[in-house]
């Protein structure tokens, strides 16, 4: 570890107010909960909601897996996770079975997680309802009437427009019946996930000073009306080109030489781990 830095870089009252915010956020689960969001040597917007719960959590036992968009190789994943193994040394890992911390960035890994991890979404844009409300004192009010009616008549005009909800990510999840919640933007593929889960799922926003939370076994259910059902992407009669694989969300690509589609796991590790790669 650089000894010019305070272990995972941020200060401990800093620490322990970013934690406090966690636990209100566990204790109200898909409530939005105001923190004050901390310096970075990175620029609000690329991740530092996540980082700052990754950073106030993180401790020497602790193993950490970065993703974005289900590679561990981006840019975005490489370079934060260069930047919590400098002020930190805590041991990183590829495999999502061995992470005790796992941060995200647009997907929710393949492996279905267990009662001892933990995983940190970075959030760009926290409030679900900013897609029909720009003024985010009108926002927290429909919040606290629960008045919704809004953001269902967004999926109820989309439904008579184009036949379905076309929102492919971002798409909105009720939490325990009371709150709407943005799930970040994963696609609405790993949604499901997020439904009585094992794991516990912290959502971190630096921008907009946000955290949120879904506990373990927690209800958490993608909104849908009565007689049309939620419904996440379908790739029956896809399959990965590397591991095979049909039941797990499939990258498009082209072959450059017969301009033929192709599709891949989006979960790189996922994919290695089938193959017996890693």
């Amino acid at each position: 570890m650089n000894k010019n830095y305070n272990f995972a870089f941020i200060d401990e009252g800093s620490k322990r107010e970013i934690r406090r915010t966690i636990l209100k956020a566990v204790a109200i689960p898909g409530y939005q909960v105001p923190f004050g969001s901390r310096e970075l040597p990175i620029g609000r917007g690329w991740g530092t909601g996540g980082i700052q719960i990754t950073l106030s959590l993180i401790g020497p036992d602790d193993v950490l897996k970065v993703i974005d968009q289900g590679s561990d190789e981006s840019v975005n994943a490489v370079n934060i996770k260069k930047f919590v193994g400098l002020c930190t040394d805590v041991r990183t890992t590829v495999k999502t079975s061995e992470a005790t911390i796992i941060q995200t960035r647009h997907r929710i890994p393949e492996t279905p997680l267990r009662n001892d991890q933990i995983l940190v979404l970075q959030v760009p844009i926290p409030e679900p309802l900013r897609i029909v409300e720009a003024s985010e004192e009108k926002t927290k009010k429909m919040h606290a009437e629960k008045d919704y009616a809004p953001m269902w008549l967004l999926l109820y005009e989309s439904l008579i427009k184009y036949g379905k909800i076309t929102l492919g990510t971002e798409y909105p999840l009720m939490v325990e019946g009371r709150y709407i919640m943005n799930p970040s933007p994963i696609p609405k593929f790993d949604n499901p996930k997020l439904n009585d889960s094992e794991c516990l799922y912290l959502f971190g926003a630096g921008r907009e000073k946000k955290i949120y939370a879904i506990p373990p076994h927690t209800l958490a259910e993608s909104l849908a009306f009565e007689d049309v059902p939620f419904e996440k992407e379908s790739f029956k009669g896809k399959r990965c080109r590397l591991c095979g694989s049909e039941d797990t969300y499939l990258d498009e690509m082209f072959d450059s030489s017969t301009g033929e589609k192709m599709y891949q796991c989006s979960d790189t590790s996922y994919c290695q781990e089938v193959r017996g790669c890693i």
